[in-house]
């Protein structure tokens, strides 16, 4: 017996958004019609699910979207559906609806959430979306790029009145429990130091280099801490007390979510949402859409959870090397 042929299919972003969710959705919906499938997209995530916030999704909705921040659907946390009810809720939301094949764009949580409805018989296809890039398993999650960006310019423009000022300076960036974002803005932005959750470290090591560098008649100092590693006021405040040093601290926050997509997220989010598509008109189900090595892949879901992403052991040594 073939591939059952799909009708419909439903599009949502859940979790934390990020910049390149709506290059995916309208790569999606335009991959869709092109297959003369029918697209509705949900709104708020899980949530929206089990209200029903659905609304068809004609070519037109998705004109002039690929270039914005955020997710045109919205996005919202729902603790409802991680019980089994809100699971069986959503389930009959989706086939009361019509709706065969699910497009889920987020990170983990919303992949486990989208694993239920594939066991309840809904097929679903993950999008790794979550500037983190905690989710392993692939080249890339989307988003992830466009925020380091975002941080290395903060960073570049602090290097400037930290410059003036002769002062060092703590800048505290996003990423959960995950390093990625400090590791890498950090190496591009030239940091005397990187703390992040996946290395051990010791503030009075910090401290020794800083005193180093001043020795040396160095002025001013970076350092670049993730928020899952150490609270960048505590960092500041330590620096102050041990050394004397003027020290500021600036936490970027969710300035790091927000913004135009890279042109590397514009295309990562275009190929993996068309990819997702074809897996769920293929009968792919229980998967996430991603990139290995360059090359379109589905991974099984209970492989996703598997893995883990660390930071490259290449590009801590690199980072601890050059801020000497």
């Amino acid at each position: 017996m073939g591939v059952m042929a799909i009708r419909k299919i439903g599009v949502l972003t859940s979790g934390g958004d990020a910049p390149g969710m709506n290059a995916g959705v309208r790569a999606v919906v335009r991959k869709a019609i092109y297959h003369g499938l029918e697209v509705v997209g949900i709104r708020r995530g899980y949530a929206g699910l089990l209200d029903g916030d659905f609304r068809p999704m004609p070519l037109e909705s998705v004109g002039d979207i690929i270039q914005r921040g955020g997710t045109c659907l919205y996005t919202a946390r729902c603790l409802e559906f991680m019980t089994e009810e809100g699971q069986r809720r959503g389930y009959q939301r989706l086939v009361d609806a019509g709706i065969e094949g699910l497009v889920v764009f987020g990170g983990d949580g919303s992949f486990h959430g989208a694993q239920k409805l594939h066991e309840l018989g809904i097929r679903t296809i993950g999008v790794p979306s979550t500037i983190d890039n905690d989710i392993g398993a692939c080249d890339a999650n989307i988003g992830f790029d466009t925020a380091v960006q975002t941080a290395i310019q903060a960073i570049d423009k602090i290097r400037d009145t930290a410059t003036s000022h002769e002062r060092t300076y703590v800048i505290e960036v996003m990423g959960r429990s995950a390093g990625h974002i400090a590791l890498a803005a950090g190496l591009a932005g030239g940091a005397e130091s990187v703390l992040i959750p996946e290395v051990p470290y010791k503030l009075e090591d910090v401290v020794a280099k800083l005193q180093r560098g001043v020795a040396r008649g160095k002025k001013h100092s970076i350092i670049v801490v993730a928020e899952g590693a150490a609270h960048g006021v505590e960092v500041g405040r330590y620096i102050e007390e041990h050394t004397g040093f003027d020290t500021r601290v600036t936490v970027l926050g969710h300035v790091q979510r927000g913004g135009a997509p890279s042109a590397v997220d514009r295309v990562l989010a275009s190929r993996l949402g068309a990819y997702a598509v074809e897996l769920c008109m293929q009968g792919v189900s229980g998967a996430m859409a991603a990139t290995q090595n360059g090359e379109l892949v589905a991974v099984p879901f209970d492989e996703v959870f598997r893995s883990e992403r660390k930071p490259a052991q290449e590009l801590c040594e690199l980072a601890e090397i050059l801020s000497i």
